[in-house]
């Protein structure tokens, strides 16, 4: 993996957080099409990854608390699972709104990293198998290559059977 990007005032919260932290990450931008039907499988296809190492970023309500679930873009999540992990009992997906204004990012470009309020963090736990797993860096077209325990690491996320195939 390349040295850690240094990013300029252009950088995204989520990129800003990570070179503050001083892990080693990769950026990658490609050109976002507002037709595609998945924005997670988008960025697996225009980045030329296996979509089981492409993790998308999603916002549930757990028992009236906002979770964060991070699986492959490939498979969907497991709101029962999700509600497990975090000792809850009922998940459903939060409103898009409302992961909007509390992450800071918008519907397809919601980073698990930087977040305007930080919320409990799920990874599903087939990230562990890849050296690297990519995530949104904070914006449509644009993600970010780290490995899945620095990911872990700085959203104090735990690893659990999340994701469904």
């Amino acid at each position: 993996m390349a040295k850690k990007q240094k990013q300029q005032s252009g950088g995204t919260p989520a990129t800003v957080a990570l070179t503050a932290a001083g892990v080693d990450f990769t950026v990658h931008a490609y050109q976002h099409d507002p037709s595609h039907p998945s924005y997670g499988e988008e960025a697996a296809q225009a980045m030329g990854v296996s979509p089981d190492r492409v993790f998308k970023t999603l916002v549930a309500d757990v028992d009236g608390s906002l979770v964060v679930g991070v699986v492959p873009v490939a498979g969907s999540l497991d709101l029962k699972a999700l509600a497990a992990a975090v000792g809850g009992k009922r998940a459903t997906m939060a409103d898009p709104a409302l992961a909007e204004r509390t992450t800071g990012y918008v519907r397809g470009g919601i980073s698990p990293l930087g977040q305007r309020k930080r919320l409990p963090t799920v990874i599903d736990e087939s990230a562990g198998a890849h050296a690297t797993i990519c995530v949104s860096a904070g914006r449509r077209g644009l993600e970010v290559e780290l490995a899945p325990g620095d990911l872990a690491g700085l959203t104090d996320a735990v690893l659990a059977p999340i994701g469904r195939g």
